[in-house]
């Protein structure tokens, strides 16, 4: 009993240790839609983790962004964090993404010592160690990942709710101003997922 408590604190201490120096990386997906709340995701790499794989979500096709999804839970300590339609329309699109961000790094299992955020802003959290760093999800792994688990679980988000809106085609736009989208609001109206006070939305009540 006395060896297999032992072995559990040593595989808690090897497993902290593969930890790149607690540097977690954060970004957010779903800034620019016309729908539904902002996410964001906050990442801790594990040491041993093929950093070749880990790219800016937008620039991988939606089954690779998927499997490399998988293989980030598995190989990191990771967190979502969700700002709603109603604190977007309240503090405004930029605040609700921070906001977001701070969410899901405040729901990190491991409190990292240096946290790494792409863009050019910095969500409000105290005895935290941030940094931003500008085009950052396609510069640094942890951001990179962020940005995929951030994208992956806002378009499943989408997917289901798509099923209710079919007319909007979400499944294919997630939500964003596309000519088609766009014709749909003219036709079928606004929904309560809409960002009410995004434009081109606020000029078709």
């Amino acid at each position: 009993m006395g060896r297999l408590k032992k072995n559990k604190k040593k595989n808690r201490r090897s497993k902290s240790k593969s930890l790149i120096n607690i540097v977690a990386g954060v970004d957010e997906a779903g800034r620019g839609s016309l729908i539904g709340p902002v996410y964001a995701a906050a990442v801790i790499l594990n040491k041993s983790i093929n950093k070749k794989n880990l790219k800016d979500s937008k620039s991988l096709s939606k089954k690779r962004r998927e499997k490399i999804c998988l293989y980030i839970k598995k190989n990191s300590i990771w967190a979502i964090g969700k700002a709603s339609i109603k604190e977007i329309e309240s503090i405004n699109i930029l605040n609700a993404s921070l906001l977001a961000m701070k969410r899901a790094i405040k729901k990190l299992k491991k409190k990292p010592k240096l946290t790494l955020i792409d863009g050019n802003k910095l969500p409000e959290l105290k005895n935290y160690h941030l940094r931003y760093v500008i085009k950052g999800d396609q510069k640094i792994p942890c951001i990179s990942a962020a940005s995929i688990l951030a994208k992956v679980s806002r378009d499943k988000f989408v997917n289901n709710l798509s099923k209710k809106f079919k007319h909007y085609k979400w499944n294919s736009n997630f939500g964003y101003g596309t000519k088609e989208h766009l014709k749909a609001i003219k036709k079928f109206g606004i929904t309560k997922h809409h960002r009410k006070k995004f434009s081109p939305i606020s000029s078709y009540k």
